[in-house]
């Protein structure tokens, strides 16, 4: 397992590491102190599980290096990490595309537990947000309100994105090229207005699709 943790200051860096352990004793931490470090790591490292993000970092804001990662590595999830208790941040954060939002105030064993459900493929969202008036709604992460037309190839490819399944699994599932399978994704992020898989998973379970739909 390999990780990413981004945040300026180097003993945040240095607890995350430890607390990262608790995932997996021979998980491998990568380091960076600023956004342009970051997706250097990124693009050397093709193989990474997860990026933690910290929100307010010296070169760039959260929500634009979300984008930037959605961009050049729609697969990877992100999960931000904030000091703060924003709502208002947390909504455009989960909007932008990320897996998860944890605080900085949290205990290591609530860190752990939203990580281990966004490494199954599974999106996190803060207590705070989940009670709040104003949940995030499909609208959120569409621009359109009715749910989108999808051909049954690109649904068997969207059920297997909602599993977490990477383009390589999706292809020897579905007996497609990788190249076929990355079209049918992009398809299918087109039809829900989004621009990552995990904005597509969130639209998608507000539009009432659901895992582990067989196959045909």
């Amino acid at each position: 397992m390999k990780i990413l943790v981004v945040d300026d200051h180097a003993l945040v860096r240095e607890g995350l590491c430890q607390v990262l352990k608790g995932l997996d004793e021979q998980v491998q931490v990568l380091e960076a102190p600023h956004c342009a470090r970051a997706f250097e790591l990124a693009a050397l490292h093709p193989d990474l599980d997860l990026v933690l993000l910290d929100y307010h970092l010296p070169d760039m804001n959260g929500l634009d290096a979300l984008t930037i990662f959605g961009t050049k590595h729609p697969e990877l999830p992100i999960v931000m990490l904030s000091g703060s208790v924003n709502l208002r941040i947390m909504r455009q954060v989960m909007a932008k595309g990320a897996a998860g939002f944890v605080t900085k105030a949290g205990i290591s064993n609530d860190l752990l537990s939203a990580l281990r459900r966004v490494l199954a493929g599974d999106v996190y969202l803060p207590p705070e947000l989940l009670t709040a008036s104003g949940t995030p709604s499909a609208q959120d992460f569409s621009t359109e309100n009715n749910a989108p037309l999808l051909t049954p190839r690109q649904e068997e490819v969207l059920y297997l994105l909602l599993d977490g399944r990477s383009n390589k699994d999706i292809s020897q599932t579905l007996h497609l090229s990788e190249e076929t399978t990355k079209n049918h994704v992009t398809a299918v992020l087109r039809c829900f207005g989004v621009q990552t898989r995990i904005q597509a998973v969130i639209a998608a379970g507000y539009h009432g699709y659901t895992k582990s739909a067989p196959l045909a």
